[in-house]
């Protein structure tokens, strides 16, 4: 059977609105796409790593409550869960602020063994951390050459503009091993210098195949090197939008699956099945700005199943 894998860091992630704390939610970027995919009952597992200690029991309680199998994380008694204050603007946006204590060895798993047609999600600053740079690169470079789709969110924040010169080229070494890259047009304002989907495909397609780029209420565009599209976004008045790109990865990699979509067919598949996948991954991405949660709720995935 075809799995479904996310590496990725995890936090705690405590929700401030006008200086009060609103929500205390199990955070990260591809921990929120694996609880909204495991409450679609894909067979998902989360690779990652956090703390023997209250917080991380509370988290991997969470996973495994949620379908998600957390066999592939690493529990640490040197250092503990790491937290992340986000702070809502008057638009909903988040500003971080983090708070972190790992063990000297990192990342020190035994990691799954990856079949042709799997699925991996991988992406943000854990993709490009320095101290499990090898470790990361190793596994996704083998999925790749294993025939397994991947997809990579850069999701890169301005607070590491300080230190693009060193990171960038560990971005675009991802990129060359990305199946799908679904990118913002943020990340590729502040990664490299451009301002439009065109300028963005210009870049991402000396390295990938396929772009997704998202636009917030300018709508998404994708570009592979057989087809070239738009699509809407539904205009709404977001209560929080951290989570959003997060299950507009989980939307996109739930409509692959269910659709059986390879990814050596991905850059050939035209306008009915990328309306499928967009249209999946917007209503993933709207269910989650509606609520304080960080995944789609178990209700949403119900009426879906159906």
């Amino acid at each position: 059977m075809r799995k479904v894998y996310g590496i990725g860091e995890t936090v705690l992630d405590i929700i401030f609105k006008n200086g009060q704390p609103q929500a205390a939610k199990a955070g990260g970027s591809v921990l929120n796409s694996a609880i909204s995919m495991g409450r679609m009952n894909l067979p998902v597992s989360f690779i990652s790593e956090y703390g023997l200690d209250d917080v991380g029991d509370l988290i991997d309680n969470f996973l495994n409550a949620n379908g998600v199998n957390s066999s592939y994380v690493c529990r640490f008694s040197d250092g503990s869960t790491a937290l992340a204050l986000a702070f809502l603007n008057e638009k909903n946006d988040a500003r971080y602020t983090f708070y972190k204590q790992f063990p000297e060895k990192r990342l020190d798993i035994e990691f799954p063994v990856i079949e042709k047609d799997d699925i991996v999600q991988c992406g943000s600053f854990y993709a490009i951390w320095p101290e499990i740079r090898e470790k990361f690169k190793k596994f996704i470079s083998s999925a790749r050459d294993k025939g397994a789709l991947i997809l990579y969110d850069p999701n890169f924040r301005e607070g590491h503009l300080s230190e693009l010169s060193t990171l960038k080229p560990l971005i675009i070494e991802n990129m060359k091993m990305t199946t799908l890259l679904r990118g913002s047009d943020e990340d590729f304002r502040n990664i490299f210098g451009v301002n439009s989907v065109d300028e963005a495909w210009e870049v991402a397609k000396n390295y990938c195949s396929c772009l997704v780029y998202t636009a917030n209420a300018d709508g998404v565009s994708v570009r592979t090197t057989s087809y070239s599209g738009k699509f809407p976004v539904h205009k709404i008045v977001p209560v929080s939008t951290i989570g959003a790109g997060d299950n507009f990865n989980a939307g996109m990699l739930t409509a692959i699956y269910q659709n059986n979509i390879k990814g050596e067919d991905l850059a050939k598949v035209g306008e009915a099945e990328w309306t499928k996948i967009i249209t999946m991954a917007v209503n993933f991405a709207t269910h989650v700005c509606l609520s304080y949660e960080n995944y789609v709720s178990e209700e949403f995935a119900s009426e879906l199943k159906k």
